[in-house]
């Protein structure tokens, strides 16, 4: 009679392991089919990219000015590419700078000259929270261009990383949102005034342990749009010897026009590569960058660290890119060019 009591016990035991063992592996199995961007999203509070945010109660023009002007792209977060909608040149980038002044100003922002190649450009936004995002970025085997917020928890130990990568890093400066979504620490505020924001700006470029060599916005709706806070933070970037990157998350930003008056180098994104991080719709966003780059001989794509498939699709098409004709940049190797060219332009006998 033990024995058969102590098979019974044993035969218990088993099946109370198996089903905790069962229960182990049911809930791993859940962990690792949760959407990896939804997780990154928990570890990463200032990195939900603002145009996949639906606009705030008062602010519904703006949607109507992004289906309207320009070249229509699709709708923020509905998971197709966005070329967002540009009152000044359609989409195309643009280039600012002392070799292109030279040209006849006609108020708009001066498209590049078409290059032998058509070029394609690269931005990752959003770096700093999480440095293992970041790695596999890193091992890309092409010119690629970073920004970094600042005062975040892996702000600095990421910009060494880059320059160890021989990659490019500009600050991803965080600015104040229409929607009162809070863009991180070192932020720019309408409420500033102008001494107050340069102050901001400025320390957020020392926080770095080198000088970024440009700078765009994170976030940005509401100060991107005024005159006045704009103009103390393009005018520091001129005197820093940087560029500056519209991000263009909102249309009517008044940065074209201030860089254009103050004579800081600038440039415009075409393309958002992660309104949904799926495979297809980043390939999806691609293509529409390859289109227009071959139409204006460039195309800036903004994609984010934390995107789950990213940097895997930019390795798989790296050679289909290069197959293709296209040329890959940083921004300040393709302003580099555009002067170049400008200045054979100006001097063709030489």
């Amino acid at each position: 009679m033990r024995k058969r009591l102590g098979y019974r016990g044993i035969r218990s035991s088993l099946v109370l392991a198996i089903t905790m063992l069962m229960v182990l592996i049911a809930f791993a199995i859940i962990n690792a089919c949760t959407p990896k961007e939804s997780k990154q999203a928990q570890k990463s509070p200032y990195g939900t990219p603002e145009y996949i945010v639906e606009l705030p109660p008062g602010y519904e023009d703006l949607r109507v000015q992004e289906e309207q002007g320009g070249k229509k792209g699709a709708q923020p977060g509905n998971g197709a590419s966005t070329s967002a909608s540009s009152p000044r040149n359609g989409n195309v980038p643009s280039a600012t700078s002392e070799a292109a002044s030279a040209r006849p100003s006609t108020g708009e922002a001066i498209p590049p000259t078409v290059a032998r190649h058509p070029t394609l450009i690269f931005v990752i936004d959003d770096v700093g929270y999480n440095k293992a995002e970041l790695e596999p970025f890193l091992k890309l085997p092409f010119p690629i261009t970073f920004a970094i917020m600042p005062k975040l928890p892996h702000s600095s130990d990421s910009a060494l990383a880059i320059r160890n990568a021989g990659k490019e890093m500009i600050l991803h400066q965080p600015m104040e949102a229409l929607g009162g979504n809070d863009p991180g620490p070192g932020a720019v505020y309408l409420s500033m005034d102008a001494a107050t924001i340069e102050k901001t700006v400025a320390e957020n470029i020392d926080s770095l342990p080198y000088p970024p060599v440009g700078m765009n916005n994170h976030m940005g709706s509401a100060v991107t749009r005024d005159r006045a806070a704009m103009t103390p933070i393009l005018k520091l970037v001129k005197d820093r010897g940087m560029y500056y990157l519209d991000s263009l998350t909102a249309p009517g930003t008044v940065s074209a026009e201030i860089c254009r008056e103050t004579g800081t180098k600038y440039m415009e994104r075409t393309v958002f590569l992660d309104n949904k991080s799926d495979r297809e719709s980043i390939l999806a966003a691609i293509d529409e960058g390859k289109r227009i780059a071959r139409k204006s001989s460039a195309a800036i794509m903004i994609g984010h660290v934390w995107s789950a498939n990213l940097a895997a699709t930019l390795m798989e098409i790296y050679p289909e890119l290069v197959e293709e004709g296209f040329s890959l940049s940083t921004i300040s190797q393709y302003m580099l060019m555009q002067a170049e060219e400008s200045r054979g332009d100006a001097n063709p006998g030489n």
